[in-house]
């Protein structure tokens, strides 16, 4: 017999198969690629099924879920089409028009020859605030600003509280002629009203164009620094025109548009000059004087430059300014001699005046000669001098300032002098540099 096998000592074991299937490597897709997703993918259809679904697939003829093969049908129905844009609302300024944002103006800061609005001229309430800003009249233009704002004007309408850009010229209107009448405080308070102008309120749904116009921008930096006691919100407030005046420029030079170009270059110089008078009225004057000294362009703004070295009391500095930088060299004459005046050298001050006297009628002239003439001894002189502008119409609070100085140094009832003056002043009637002037100026 033949023995019996002998059991294997594996046991039961399973047969490999020899050679294995392969098939070629998919290429790799990102999630860019347009291409289908792949039947492997776990993102195709099948993967996704559950295994009870999978199983049922497998056993009967029953229906079957529609694979790759065998695409879903198309709905039928359209995509409803997109609604149609809306226009955007216009913004609404309604808040810039209560009365009880503004304040009275009341007049016992004056003189009593200036406590008519309008001086000598009897004017009609209808006169367009144009008209008064030419006349020199500022507080008769702030009160019509108010009362058109308000709609409190006998002779204006209404004004639409969408009207961006009226609103805010009348609102600059009232504001500037605060501050040149010696207003300012009260500038300060209603200025709050704005609150951020850099806020997306202020901007065109459309164009994205600030509503606010750029004089009435830069003016709110200083009188909200002032409002809220703050000096500091006015350096980082002018670095933000700063950032938009750079972006305009882009703008402008990329469209080849020269006269946007060198608006906004001198804008952006304006603004540095600003932030260092910002940076004076902090009492940083050696920040100052490193912003000073790291503006470029030095051809721009090259008086206002010289006479801040001047402030801060560098006055090789302020010569550096204007040295052989115009043709005529009145600018560079006028700083001489003010840094002659600052340098205590009023002799040689006196002849750079006398100078410019004779090639320019200028009131500043004759206001720096006539304060040489005191300092060198012959105050007679220079207050002839200054009597002689006023008989000629001129009437700056500097020109009066001085007269009414000397007036207190000649004799003892200056007051008397000064009142006379007052009224002389007063009887001029228009000037466009502004006719009202207060006590202040009169030393009164």
């Amino acid at each position: 017999m033949d023995p019996p096998s002998e059991p294997s000592a594996k046991g039961h074991t399973r047969n490999r198969s020899a050679v294995k299937a392969t098939r070629p490597r998919s290429s790799t897709k990102g999630p860019l690629d347009a291409d289908e997703v792949s039947l492997n993918s776990p993102l195709s259809p099948q993967s996704q099924l559950s295994p009870q679904a999978s199983q049922r697939n497998s056993l009967g003829p029953g229906p079957k879920s529609p694979g790759p093969s065998s695409p879903m049908p198309r709905s039928t129905t359209h995509s409803p089409a997109p609604p149609p844009k809306r226009a955007p609302k216009p913004k609404d300024f309604s808040f810039l028009l209560r009365p009880e944002n503004y304040h009275p103006l009341n007049a016992l800061n004056l003189p009593p020859a200036f406590r008519t609005s309008t001086g000598p001229e009897q004017l009609s309430p209808d006169t367009p605030i144009a008209e008064l800003l030419s006349r020199g009249y500022f507080r008769a233009a702030a009160i019509s600003a108010t009362q058109i704002l308000t709609s409190t004007s006998s002779t204006q309408p209404a004004i639409d509280p969408h009207d961006s850009a009226r609103i805010f010229s009348l609102l600059y209107t009232r504001l500037a002629c605060l501050t040149l009448i010696d207003a300012t405080p009260i500038a300060a308070q209603e200025v709050k009203i704005l609150e951020d102008l850099n806020s997306p309120f202020y901007l065109d749904d459309t164009t994205k164009e600030h509503l606010v116009p750029w004089d009435l921008r830069v003016l709110n930096v200083r009188l909200q620094a002032i409002g809220f006691g703050d000096p500091r919100r006015s350096i980082m407030a002018y670095y933000d025109l700063a950032r938009d005046a750079r972006s305009q420029l882009a703008s402008s030079i990329s469209r080849h548009d020269n006269s946007a170009r060198e608006l906004w270059k001198d804008r952006l110089a304006e603004l540095g000059i600003k932030v260092a008078g910002a940076l004076v009225e902090m009492d940083d004057l050696a920040g100052a004087r490193v912003h000073l000294a790291g503006l470029g362009e030095k051809g721009r703004m090259s008086m206002a430059r010289a006479l801040l070295w001047l402030h801060l009391g560098d006055v090789d500095a302020a010569r550096e300014c204007v040295v052989a930088e115009d043709e005529d060299g009145v600018k560079e004459k006028v700083v001489l001699a003010l840094c002659d005046m600052a340098d205590g050298e009023y002799e040689r001050a006196l002849d750079r005046w006398l100078d410019l006297r004779e090639e320019s009628d200028d009131e500043m002239v004759g206001v720096n000669t006539a304060v040489c003439l005191l300092y060198v001894g012959r105050m007679q002189e220079g207050r002839e001098l200054l009597e002689g502008l006023v008989d000629a119409g001129r009437s700056s609070r500097t020109l009066l300032f001085n007269l009414t100085t000397m007036y207190e140094l000649c004799t003892e009832k200056a007051r008397n002098l000064k009142m006379k003056l007052a009224d002389k002043v007063a009887a001029m009637g228009k000037t466009p540099n502004g006719w009202e002037r207060t006590n202040a100026d009169f030393k009164l």
